[in-house]
């Protein structure tokens, strides 16, 4: 698959894949999370992602599922509904041997009503302005998507509030970096501040 050259590529920036540069689709919508934001998160994930299964439920252009599996991840599925994002994402965990990657073609809620098993990251960024991001997380947080100490990490346009968090789910970090604002969550009762990343 062939997609256009220049701004439609994203570099890998850590692990086993380290300057690796990857192509995605021009697609309305689809953007990178940035560099910069790629490497805070996982600065803050970097004792709890060696091993870690993770979900990347708006996988797009594969920049964090990619980047948790060259990092150490012992199992990324990566999720989109569009046919090219999904063809290319198949491309890519070929191309570099990526053993521990699943890629699934399904709408994110779609994917969350099926059979659930549990992750440790779970990744929700979806397309900004959307209202999917509310939805995913009750499902996530009702259903056994998660381990007992599972993380989420949430991505959004900085301008946009975040909805009400399910249960027991906290903040414990939250940056802004140009348009974007990025949160990761724990769920208080399992850890609270003890378990804050670094």
């Amino acid at each position: 698959m062939t997609t256009k050259p220049g701004r439609n590529r994203l570099r890998i920036i850590g692990g086993e894949w380290r300057g690796r540069k990857l192509a995605f689709p021009d697609l309305p919508g689809l953007r990178p999370t940035p560099d910069r934001v790629r490497e805070t998160l996982f600065n803050w994930l970097r004792d709890i992602l060696p091993g870690a299964r993770c979900l990347d439920l708006f996988a797009g252009s594969g920049a964090l599922g990619l980047e948790a599996l060259s990092r150490g991840a012992e199992q990324v599925v990566m999720v989109d509904q569009h046919p090219a994002v999904v063809a290319q994402l198949k491309e890519h965990t070929g191309l570099l041997h990526a053993r521990g990657a699943r890629v699934v073609q399904a709408e994110a809620l779609a994917f969350l009503r099926g059979p659930a098993q549990p992750f440790d990251i779970v990744f929700l960024d979806p397309p900004f302005h959307s209202t999917l991001l509310g939805s995913c997380l009750e499902s996530v947080a009702a259903q056994d998507w998660l381990a007992p100490t599972a993380w989420l990490y949430v991505e959004t346009d900085r301008r946009m509030a975040l909805p009400p968090l399910p249960g027991e789910w906290s903040v414990l970090r939250h940056k802004e970096a140009g348009q974007v604002g990025y949160y990761l969550l724990k769920r208080t009762a399992a850890g609270g501040a003890e378990g804050d990343p670094s």
